[in-house]
């Protein structure tokens, strides 16, 4: 199995530094099913700044990335867990790792 991320999904959230525990749990959770159980996962990192929280997935192609948006473990678990914690919309950006 190839471990170089091909593509990488970039989730910001805008959370509030007393909810970012709360935010990280979630991080926690569901990052093991994450790498098990979506096709083309190879890794996914929980980053942190003053202004923001980052969640940076890597995949093994552009596809593979695009449809973890649309999958089960995304849409009914991550989403949910993280909806009462977002002061904003999260920015998601999808980049080629060439």
């Amino acid at each position: 199995m190839n471990t170089t991320p091909k593509a990488y999904l970039q989730i910001t959230l805008d959370i509030d530094a007393a909810n970012r525990a709360d935010a990280a749990k979630v991080y926690t959770t569901y990052k093991e099913p994450f790498l098990k159980n979506i096709s083309g996962a190879i890794s996914k990192e929980l980053l942190i700044r003053d202004q923001d929280v980052q969640v940076l997935h890597g995949f093994s192609s552009v596809l593979k990335a695009e449809a973890y948006l649309e999958s089960e473990l995304f849409n009914n678990d991550v989403v949910v867990g993280l909806k009462d914690l977002l002061k904003s919309e999260p920015e998601v950006r999808i980049y080629s790792a060439n």
